[in-house]
């Protein structure tokens, strides 16, 4: 079975490199969103059961998971011996197919795989989220078998703006798992409308240069025997041109037309 494809949708889906290797989970992003430029990152997660999609909002760039965790837990098992260095993890979310007392408050037992779970969440910096109408998020069509909870949501820990989701049992349509919802701030970008510049070939360039060849010749680089005195030096350099800059540079107000070279 194929993915289904809307023209007011991207989807973003990992290219197997052969047919056992077809990806199990999709992210859509709605083309509405498109400016926050989200990416996916098989460069630092690569299974075919993971996701992990980034997009930049005021310049900071964050990242959201999507997981699938099969029978055998490969997708766990895969995040716990993965070293991802990353960080501005706001969720982590899919079907782990767990089932434990920690959130199904029916099942009365605990797994091992839970600790690796919660564990592996941790190390993102995320945490458990409760949902506000806990209930169950998959329904079984077998007679004799109980409803369970193993869809699940973890949040950055600590974040006063994520701390809840939602489960919508009304929105199964034909699938047997309920969809969780959670609302994502998108923070007001901060544009500016000037920028500092030197004109090229103008007398405000020609005084830039002069003055840092200038205090560059004042400089005492007789005596760099070791990385300290070095970095000192690299740090003079960079002061002399910091304050050259500042002196005299203009600010100039941004058009459609302006250069960003």
């Amino acid at each position: 079975m194929g993915t289904n494809h809307h023209p007011n949708w991207i989807s973003f889906a990992r290219i197997p490199s052969e047919r056992s290797d077809s990806p199990r989970v999709i992210v859509y992003i709605n083309i509405h969103l498109s400016s926050l430029y989200f990416l996916l990152c098989k460069d630092i997660i690569n299974h075919r059961d993971i996701i992990l999609i980034s997009f930049f909002n005021n310049n900071v760039c964050y990242y959201i998971m999507n997981v699938y965790s099969d029978s055998s837990h490969s997708a766990l098992k895969y995040l716990k011996d993965t070293e991802v260095n990353i960080d501005n993890v706001l969720l982590m979310t899919g079907d782990f197919n767990i089932r434990d007392s920690l959130w199904d408050s029916s099942f009365p037992f605990h797994s091992s795989i839970s600790d690796d779970l919660i564990t592996i969440a941790d190390s993102f910096n995320l945490t458990l989220s409760t949902p506000i109408n806990p209930c169950p998020t998959r329904y079984s069509n077998t007679t004799g078998e109980a409803n369970s909870v193993i869809n699940l949501m973890f949040l950055c820990y600590g974040s006063s703006k994520l701390n809840h989701h939602s489960i919508l049992p009304e929105s199964c349509l034909l699938s047997d798992h309920a969809p969780l919802s959670i609302d994502i701030p998108i923070y007001e970008e901060v544009i500016c409308t000037s920028k500092l510049l030197i004109p090229p070939k103008s007398d405000q360039e020609t005084a830039f240069i002069e003055e840092i060849i200038s205090n560059f010749k004042n400089l005492n680089t007789s005596d760099i025997g070791d990385t300290v005195k070095l970095e000192c030096i690299v740090n003079q350099l960079g002061a002399i041109i910091d304050q050259a800059w500042t002196k005299n540079a203009k600010k100039s107000k941004i058009s459609k037309h302006f250069k960003q070279w």
